[in-house]
Order: structure tokens, then C-alpha cells, then sequence
């Protein structure tokens, strides 16, 4: 058997840390191949290998038979090896076309050809399926589009071997759909592909086989139709994975958290939040889903006080917090899980005990006076240790030393804790594995099975149909509508993540929504 691409024995040390340990992995001509893994297995790091950006310890990849040094990224480009990098390269305020040649531009006579240039990537696109209209900003083009530009830009090099890293984290569901065909039909052009990803639904609808990687070792490779999300999970994590989240049917009390007409600015002055407005009931997972970048992150920080508003209000139990501080809005009974863990979460500096009491850490038993009782805290945090499974060697540890997923078991622990009115969990689960997943899951459920009131903000639709009751779509700062989950499909909720068939008009929506409450 002949392989496009081989990596043999492909070792990665950084300080510290083995990324990739004597890794073996093999690419056929024509194939879709997914390098699965929980985040921080090493996937990217051996990817980055192969594309240039790193170079191994040990190890040796060959590229179409040959050795070679792949010592940069133009040696990659050169044997036809392109990389489209989860957060894209455009210059945003270039065209399509003018961010597709950039860097290897066609001149006639020393000058700039950019009929020859539109030409060429008008025949790649056509080609290929792709789509484009030349002409287009970047700025002005859906994140499906721009994702398609960087698959261009690569094919315009000349690239037959295509590594997509994480290609499917930002789309709506049916840019997912459109990708896998277009995955599909560069198969069917002969190219080569590997996605990296930790979605196991998309690796059952996209590859031809799957490599699992755990911690820098390859655990198999197995032809994907002879596996499922099951089989794939258990051997991410090394222990079996429960996907979905069972809930109980519950009957929604009353109306914990009112959100009436908010809107609020984002850091460049823009509006950000369009007069927004909903209800969260108690016993009940409010769930909002859009792509990132429409507003959720100013209305997030709003809510917390984090963020001043423009007008609107916010009532949580009927007191009106819109602008109070973030401390007076702990107090009056809201817990946030925010979606940035190191910014927003902890202080990585600290030890795990003193993040387990941030936002209650000057009240009794943890501070009098001003003075810190450091036996009630110690105390304190190794209850929340065993009661949350966070694996760490003691409570002493600095935050910065745990992985993605105890650090979120840590703020989880800290925010449950206080027994909030309100749950805000944000980007719950963002960077982490199936096994962290799952456990979360059952945390949020567990807080909406005690009676609290949940507020998830998620970009992961699986994550949203799999936890909340109502669903409200987000889009351009606007909730376009608000659905029950039971009854939602993928399909409707992806053309309102897209903006398509606004089914109400913002207020009557959010009129009802408050009437019901």
C-alpha cells in the first residue's frame, strides 16, 4: 500500500510536556481522514508537524514516497500540503479574490495581473464546487464562506493534501452539511484530506477512516464504517462515555430572570445587543444558540455586570440588577460559569483552594474582618474536590497547573456551591473532551432538577438540543425566535442561526415570552 502522507515514529517534546510519543500515521491518496482526540491529545501539534510550523524531536514524514524535512510551511506548500487553521488568515477589508492570491500573486511585465488572478480563482472555484464571487469582501461573507476562501487558498497553491483543523467548530448546521460535500467532492478530485476534530457525529458523516490519539499515542485506526460514536468515545477518554444527557420532564415554575429590551454596546461602540428580551422559569434550561459573534458575549457580560448597558432591564427575582455591580449580583443569587476559564474564571496564579471561594471569600468561615481563616478554606475546597472530581494532587496546586477540564470542575464546584437562583453557563464545554462533557452535563441538569433556573449560552447545537427546554436563536444581536426543544429540528435551527425565516418579530416573540411568565 502507498500512502500520500507517512509519519513515522514521530516523536514531540516541548518543556515539559511530550505532545506526541513515537506517533505512526498513514494518509491514502484520495481519502478523507480524521485524527480524533480529546483536546490537548496532540492532533494539532502532529499536524503542525507535518504543515512546517513545528519540527519533530524524532521521527521521520514522507510526502508522496519521499523524506523529507519539512523545516517551514513553504517546504509543506511546495509538496502540495495545505493547512486551513481553525481561526482563519484573511485580511478582512481585501476580496475574495485578492485574499486567495495573496503572497503569490500573477504579474504581466512586473505588474500586478488581477484579470489573470480573478480568472484563476473563478476556474479553482468552479473546479472544485466552491462558489465564490471574486469580488466579495471578506467582511461582508458568512464564516461558511470565509471557511471555503481558506480551502481555496490552499488548492490555488497547488495543495493535494489538505489538513482541516477543526473545520466544523464555528458553522451553522447546514454549513456543516455544505462542507462534507465539498470534503466529498475534492475525494473525488483526487485530493487527500485530514480533519482534525473532537466531534463524533462529524466523523461518522465525513471520513473513510479515523485515527484515535489519547494523550500523544495512537490508541487505532479503523475504517469508519466499521465503527460508532460509542466505540470512537471510549477510546478518546479509556473508559465508556454516556452522549446523551438524560433529563426528566419537568414543569417550569415561576419566572426566576427577566432580560426586557436590553441593549448595550460593544468594545468598538457598536450595538451589539438589540433590544433583546426573554424569561428563564425555575426548573428550566433557557438555552441560547447562534454562531459566535452575535451578541452573546456582550449580552453575557451585561447580565453579569460586567458590561454597562445602554437601556433595558434585567430582574432577577424581581429585583432589578441592570446596574448593579458584578459582587451585588452574586449576592443576589447568580452563579456564572464563564466561557473564558482563564480570563473570567480563575486566577491562575492562585491555588485551587482560594479560586474554590472567589466571590465569597470575604464572608464567614473563609474571612473576618479582612482576615483569611485558611483551614475553613482548605476544609472547604477538598469536599468540593471529592464531591466534583477534580483530579488534582491536593488543593494546594496552582489553578494554571490543572488540565482544561478539572479547572472547569473547579469553577463548576465553586459556582454550585452558592446554590444560585440563576446558573449563567457559557460556553460550558468549550475545549473540552467527551468525558468532561458528559459529566457537565449532568451538573447543569442536576442544578435544573433542584429548582434553579438555567441560562446556557452555546455555540455546540448538539450541546443546546441535548440540555435546554427552550431554545432562543441568536443572530446579529437580535433573538429571532423562541422554540421548544422538544420539538426542534437541526434544520429549523440552523436557518435562524443563519438569520433566515425570522418566524416573529422580535417584540411579539418576546412579548409572549413575558406574558407567559
Amino acid at each position: 500500500m502507498s500512502y500520500v502522507v507517512e509519519m513515522r515514529n514521530i516523536t514531540k517534546q516541548f518543556p515539559g510536556v511530550l505532545a506526541n510519543d513515537k506517533v505512526n500515521f498513514a494518509l491514502k491518496e484520495g481519502e478523507i481522514h480524521v485524527l480524533l482526540g480529546e483536546n490537548g491529545a496532540g492532533k494539532t501539534t502532529l499536524m503542525n508537524m507535518l504543515y512546517g510550523l513545528y519540527q519533530p524531536t524524532s521521527g521521520d514524514i514522507f510526502i508522496k514516497g519521499s523524506k523529507i524535512g519539512v523545516k517551514d510551511p513553504n517546504v509543506a506548500i511546495q509538496h502540495g500540503v495545505g493547512m486551513v487553521h481553525q481561526h482563519f488568515m484573511l485580511v478582512p477589508p481585501f476580496t475574495i479574490a485578492e485574499n486567495i492570491i495573496l503572497g503569490n500573486e500573477p504579474s504581466n511585465y512586473g505588474k500586478l495581473d488581477m484579470k489573470k488572478a480573478i480568472q484563476d480563482v473563478q476556474l479553482i472555484s468552479d473546479d472544485f464546487g466552491l462558489e465564490v464571487d471574486p469580488f466579495a469582501k471578506i467582511q461582508d461573507i458568512s464564516v461558511g464562506l470565509q471557511q471555503r476562501v481558506e480551502i481555496l487558498k490552499a488548492l490555488y497553491r497547488g495543495a493535494d493534501i489538505l489538513i482541516l483543523d477543526e473545520p466544523t467548530a464555528v458553522l451553522t448546521p447546514q454549513e456543516i452539511d455544505e462542507l462534507g460535500v465539498i470534503i466529498r467532492n475534492l475525494s473525488k478530485e483526487g485530493k487527500s484530506i485530514i480533519l482534525i476534530t473532537h466531534k463524533l457525529k462529524e466523523v461518522m458523516s465525513m471520513s473513510d477512516r479515523v485515527t484515535v490519539i489519547r494523550k500523544g499515542n495512537i490508541v487505532d485506526t479503523l475504517n469508519t464504517k466499521d465503527t460508532n460514536t460509542e466505540a470512537l468515545a471510549e477510546m478518546m477518554v479509556g473508559r465508556k462515555v454516556n452522549l446523551v444527557t438524560t433529563k426528566e420532564e419537568k414543569q417550569p415554575g415561576e419566572v426566576i430572570f427577566s432580560v426586557k429590551n436590553l441593549k448595550v454596546k460593544d468594545n468598538r461602540g457598536y450595538d451589539a445587543v438589540k433590544g433583546v428580551s426573554f424569561n428563564v422559569h425555575a426548573s428550566e434550561v433557557l438555552a441560547v444558540a447562534g454562531v459566535d459573534g452575535n451578541g452573546q458575549t456582550e449580552l453575557i457580560e451585561a447580565i453579569t455586570g460586567l458590561r454597562e448597558t445602554e437601556s433595558g432591564q434585567v430582574l432577577l427575582d424581581e429585583n432589578d440588577i441592570t446596574k448593579s455591580s458584578a459582587k451585588q449580583i452574586i449576592n443576589y443569587g447568580l452563579g456564572h460559569i464563564p466561557q473564558d476559564r482563564h480570563k473570567r474564571g480563575l486566577v491562575l496564579s492562585h491555588s485551587i483552594a482560594e479560586n474554590m471561594i472567589l466571590g465569597y471569600h470575604y464572608k464567614e468561615p473563609f474571612s473576618k474582618n479582612g482576615v483569611m481563616n485558611y483551614d475553613k478554606i482548605h476544609e472547604h475546597a477538598k469536599v468540593l474536590i471529592e464531591e466534583f472530581d477534580v483530579r488534582t494532587p491536593d488543593e494546594n496546586v496552582k489553578a494554571s497547573s490543572l488540565s482544561g477540564g478539572n479547572q472547569q470542575k473547579a469553577i463548576i464546584a465553586r459556582e454550585l456551591y452558592k446554590e444560585p437562583r440563576l446558573l449563567i453557563a457559557a460556553q460550558p464545554t468549550r475545549g473540552l473532551d467527551v468525558g468532561a462533557i458528559e459529566f457537565v452535563h449532568k451538573k447543569i441538569i442536576e442544578c435544573r432538577d433542584s429548582g434553579e433556573a438555567v441560562l446556557l449560552v452555546s455555540l455546540e447545537l448538539d450541546e443546546v438540543m441535548n440540555l435546554a427546554d427552550r431554545i432562543a436563536v441568536i443572530y446579529d444581536g437580535r433573538i429571532l425566535d423562541i422554540v421548544d426543544a422538544k420539538s426542534a429540528t437541526e434544520k429549523q435551527l440552523g436557518i435562524l442561526m443563519a438569520g433566515g425565516e425570522e418566524k416573529n418579530k422580535n417584540s411579539e416573540v418576546m412579548d409572549d415570552d413575558i406574558k407567559e411568565g
